[in-house]
This record gives structure tokens, sequence and C-alpha cells, in this order.
């Protein structure tokens, strides 16, 4: 019996991911079966593997939002590599509060989410709640028509890819004193690590940025997710920025 086109395409995938263990995002297995059929129609390529993982389901899995990858790579990922099961320790001679200043910058001038940002870090707030790595606020100027409250921006930054869930605790605990609160993860973490990441703080409403944990110097924050804006309680509003009244204001 003739092979049909989309078991053409079909097969053709399944050695494409093969050759990459790592797995591949659905654009780029569709590419690389463009390279290798190039009579082949691209519609034609797409109808017949955008459920790749449905039609060998012994063979092919998601490990995150819009990548295949082959079940038989699941549990062995090259050192170095990004996939779904990898977590990177952070390089002992980095240290975490390299990054507090740069982002607390990037805060204010790259994204302009704050007038105002500072590193913070260590247990100013003195409780079991934690302090945010990073602060800032965000207050109308002098020249703005429409004048609009005060919001306090925080911010939690980790290098271990490993305390991420403890870290997503963090950024969500700071919202009891904050309007928006960001979550910093390296950008190495894992794509399934980032997909759950991901997911989780679109849900409660924080902000996910990737940044290059090996290079203090430019660590390359890029944006995942907004935050979204909520209202926090102001009994622990005042009570905290009390404490760095003198730093932020």
């Amino acid at each position: 019996m003739a092979t049909t086109k989309n078991q053409q395409n079909r097969e053709m995938a399944l050695k494409i991911l093969d050759e990459n263990p790592d797995g591949l995002q659905y654009m780029q297995l569709i590419h690389k079966i463009s390279e290798a059929i190039p009579s082949m129609k691209v519609n034609t390529i797409h109808g017949s593997v955008w459920d790749l993982e449905k039609q060998f389901p012994e063979k092919v899995y998601k490990p995150a939002k819009g990548k295949f990858r082959l079940v038989k790579y699941q549990e062995s990922i090259p050192a170095g590599s990004s996939g779904s099961s990898t977590n990177i320790s952070p390089t002992p001679s980095i240290k975490e509060e390299e990054f507090y200043q740069p982002f607390a910058d990037w805060l204010v001038n790259e994204v302009e989410e704050c007038t105002k940002a500072i590193a913070l870090g260590r247990n100013i707030f003195k409780d079991k709640w934690q302090t945010p790595d990073v602060i800032g606020k965000m207050e109308p100027s002098r020249s703005d028509i429409i004048k609009f409250d005060t919001e306090i921006i925080s911010a939690e930054i980790k290098l271990d890819s490993n305390s991420s869930v403890i870290a997503f605790g963090q950024a969500c605990s700071y919202k009891l004193f904050s309007h928006k609160s960001w979550l910093v993860v390296p950008k190495n973490s894992g794509d399934e690590d980032i997909a759950k990441l991901d997911s989780l703080c679109r849900i409660f409403g924080i902000g996910l940025v990737l940044f290059d944990s090996l290079n203090p110097k430019n660590p390359d924050f890029k944006i995942q997710s907004r935050p979204q804006r909520s209202i926090p309680d102001m009994f622990y509003v005042n009570k905290y920025m009390k404490l760095i009244e003198s730093k932020l204001f």
C-alpha cells in the first residue's frame, strides 16, 4: 500500500524528533519537515502533525505547551539542555543579590513600572512572610493631568530553579501589601517548569520574568507574562512601608 502524505509527514516528524532529544516547538517541527520534504505543502504538514501526541501517544508527549518530545527521552535529558525536567542550580560564584539592583533599574527605566525602585532583600520586614528582593513605587508626576494613587510593586528573584515553587509562594504573599508582584526566574529553568509557572502566574495575577542567571552585568530580563493590578490590604501596606519609608519615599 502506498504511503499517504499524512503518513509521510508523521514518519518524518518522528524521525526529526528522534534527532532532537530535547524536543521541538510546533513551528520548529513544521519548518524542519518542510525542509526535509520540500515538495510537501505547509498546510498539509500542519494537518498531519498538529495532534501528533494523540496519533502516537505511546511515542510522543508534550512537556510544555506547543512542544513535542519523544517519550523515550522523557527521563534522559542531555547535560546543559533546556528540556522539561532539567533544573539548573546557580553558579556558586554568582550571588542572587547581584541581580537585585539591575532588576530595580529595569522596572524604572525599561518597562516603566516604577518611578523609583530599590534593592531590598534580607529580612528587613522581620517576619515569616519574607521581604521582597526588590520593591518600588509608582507615583504620578507633576505634569500628569490625571493623578492616580501611589502603587507598590514587589519582586522575588531566584537563581536556583529548584526553588521556583517557594519563590512563587513568596511572590503571591507580596500581594498582601503590593498592587503588583513579579516573579523573576532563570530562563534555563526548564520548559515544563516555566510553562507551569507561567500558567500559575496568569491565574494569580503575578508577573513572570525570565533572565540570564549567569550574567549579572547583562541579565537580559524578558517578560513572560505581565502582573495584574490588585488592591492590597492597606493596613499591611502602611505597616511595611513604614519600615522602609526613608529608603523608598
